[in-house]
Order: C-alpha cells, then structure tokens, then sequence
C-alpha cells in the first residue's frame, strides 16, 4: 500500500471540506470545532483556512485518508492540529505518516519545538505521539469550553544542541 503525504492548497478546498466534515463527523470528541459549525463555512472560509495554516494530505493507493496540520504558535514553536486519519485505513501507518511530514514541516521552517493535543480516552493517538518524541506537559484543558471532555499537551521539543549526542 503506497502512502504518500503532500501539502493541500487552495484548489484542494472541495477535497479539504470533505475530509475535514468527515474528520468531524467520525470524531467529534476529538477536535476543538463542531460538524455543524464548519459544515456552515463558506468557500471563502474553507480556502482562507487552507491559505492561513499548512494542511498535509496523506493518500494511500492514490485515495485521500488523513489529515494534519501545522500552524504557528509562536516564536520557535508550532502546533499539530486536525490530526485525522480515515476509519478504513486506520492501524496501516498513515499517522505516522502524517507526523512525520509535519514534523518534518516545522524543522524545515526552524521551528522545531511542536505542541499537540490528545483528547482523553485515545491510547492509540499517544502511544503514535510518544514513538514521534512527544511527552506529556501535564497541561489539561477541556476539548470545547463547557464540555467535559478533556484534552492533554504534548510537546516535541527541539532537540538540544552543541552537544553532539541529539537524539530524536
């Protein structure tokens, strides 16, 4: 099963929609937005999103099945957000994937220290942070305000330097 992972742009935003309601609608416990509130987005909105943050594409045997993004947090720093992967090719590698690239994204941009968050009950979604060097920050918050799901950080931070021993 070939995977490959590639930036979306602008011209992907029907594509981007689709996959982004279907995230939402296969987990809504998991992402900070509501179905409802992006099925109602405008195109305009759907291509200022995609304009305003790098979104990567993961396709396997040619079919789109996952979603991650990469957005700047701040100065030396950047956050995953939106990680999806499609029920029918979960357990195949594709998050690995994702992180990957988008890891590989932020160190390509000098930032590398990355910020997440997993929502409570994914051991699954932990355990593919903690192989990609993420760790607990002990930081919670709830998934949406007045909800009582809850979510946790994870930093991968940048790795040390001038020492000659850096590990990832």
């Amino acid at each position: 099963m070939p995977v490959s992972v590639r930036p979306m742009t602008v011209d992907d935003c029907d594509l981007y929609r689709e996959l982004r309601l279907n995230a939402l609608a296969d987990a809504p416990r998991a992402f900070g937005s509501t179905y409802a509130r992006e099925a109602a987005f405008t195109a305009e909105q759907w291509r200022e999103r995609l304009a305003a943050r790098s979104t990567l594409l993961a396709e396997a045997d040619g079919k789109p099945c996952g979603l991650a993004a990469v957005i700047p947090e701040g100065p030396g720093r950047s956050e995953l957000v939106s990680m999806w992967v499609a029920p029918d090719a979960r357990g195949r590698g594709i998050g690995g994937h994702l992180v990957r690239a988008a890891l590989e994204l932020a160190d390509a941009r000098g930032v590398p220290e990355v910020r997440l968050w997993v929502v409570e009950g994914n051991p699954a979604a932990e355990r593919l942070y903690t192989r990609h060097g993420f760790a607990f920050t002990g930081e919670v918050q709830p998934v949406r305000e007045g909800e009582p799901t809850r979510e946790y950080a994870m930093l991968r931070p940048a790795p040390a330097t001038g020492t000659g021993t850096e590990e990832r």
